[in-house]
Order: C-alpha cells, then sequence, then structure tokens
C-alpha cells in the first residue's frame, strides 16, 4: 500500500511521541504512539539525525536515506496508519549498507501492530 509520508510539525506531537512505546535496534530508535487529530489515511513519521551525528549535509544525507527507506517498506508491508512514528537515526546508520538498514527497519515495523 502506498501513502504518502507526511511529518510532525508541532513540538507537543515529539514530546508525546517520546512517551509512547519505543522499538531500538543498532541503527535507530523508533518511538511510536496514537497522535490526537491525525490523519490515519497518510504516514505521519519524522525522521531525526541529532547534531553530534556531523555536519548538516550528513545529517540531511541520513534523513533522505531514512525516507528512501520508508518509501520502500511503505511499499511491502502495510503499516499501521493508526499510529504516529519517530525515527531517531544512530551513528552508524550512515557507515552500514543501505540493504542491511532497509531490513533490520522491515522486520521492526513488522513488529508493529
Amino acid at each position: 500500500m502506498k501513502s504518502k509520508i507526511v511529518s510532525l510539525s508541532k513540538n507537543d506531537e515529539f514530546k508525546s511521541l517520546l512517551n509512547g512505546k519505543k522499538i531500538s535496534n543498532k541503527y535507530s530508535l523508533i518511538f511510536f504512539k496514537r497522535l490526537k487529530d491525525k490523519n490515519v489515511n497518510k504516514l505521519n513519521i519524522s525522521f531525526v539525525a541529532k547534531k553530534k551525528l556531523g555536519n548538516a549535509i550528513l545529517r540531511n544525507k541520513i534523513k533522505r536515506r531514512l525516507r528512501n527507506i520508508m518509501n520502500e517498506v511503505c511499499k511491502k508491508i502495510d503499516i499501521n496508519l493508526k499510529y504516529s512514528y519517530l525515527i531517531i537515526a544512530k551513528k552508524i546508520i550512515f557507515e552500514d549498507k543501505y540493504e542491511n538498514i532497509k531490513k533490520t527497519l522491515l522486520i521492526d515495523f513488522k513488529k508493529i501492530k
């Protein structure tokens, strides 16, 4: 199922998601929670690359890579659109292969139901 990816925008949404459930792997932390007043027809997800990961170019590359992976994951499995997601990248995500990251995130999103 192909759904449009919509980014979270309000500070309250980020704070609320950080209090929700989380799944951790070697590449990222995935926080997820049901938020009120969210469109359930679209994938509400945001990607965070902390400043200590590198300069702006590197952080943007990490976020582009994650966004690309999520587009592919959406095509392969049905992601629960009732949840809003926050993915926080770890340092190793830039150093490892794209396919390994994709497999790991695919497995983690299959766990979330």
